[in-house]
């Protein structure tokens, strides 16, 4: 049982994502930082009259935090959010596509070409003339 175990800890899969759970981890970080120290500021500096707060409206008292809508914070979690899912696209997916690649496997590939099912209108494999469901479905006797 607990060599199955280490079998599949061990598998290239695993380790791969692994690595690439913690590198994104840490990348994370270094993104954060990017977007509240840099980001951020640059933000906040296109609407001055906001008592410190930053780009937003301000519906209660003025300089009130727990009545700001904070549409600084919101643009930067978008900025970070592409920033950080296109350097895991270019520094993680990619190499590993390549690598697979080299190996004769094929992953994150296009999805297999599908057509519509005469009957139902489902999604089925191009070659195939009705869906799973619709050919085991006995015409009815007439």
């Amino acid at each position: 049982m607990l060599k199955g175990f280490k079998n599949f800890l061990m598998r290239d899969d695993v380790i791969t994502v692994a690595i690439g759970l913690v590198v994104a981890l840490a990348f994370s970080n270094l993104v954060e930082a990017f977007t509240n120290s840099v980001i951020n500021p640059l933000v906040a500096a296109t609407q001055p009259d906001t008592a410190g707060l930053g780009l937003g409206f301000q519906l209660g008292a003025e300089g009130n935090e727990a009545t700001f809508i904070d549409i600084g914070a919101f643009i930067s979690a978008i900025i970070y959010f592409i920033v950080f899912m296109a350097t895991i696209y270019f520094l993680i997916v990619l190499p590993y596509k390549h690598i697979q690649a080299r190996r004769g496997a094929t992953v994150f590939g296009d999805p297999a070409p599908t057509k519509t099912c005469p009957e139902c209108k489902s999604e089925i494999a191009a070659d195939a003339n009705k869906c799973k469901f619709c050919a085991s479905v006995q015409p009815a006797a007439a």
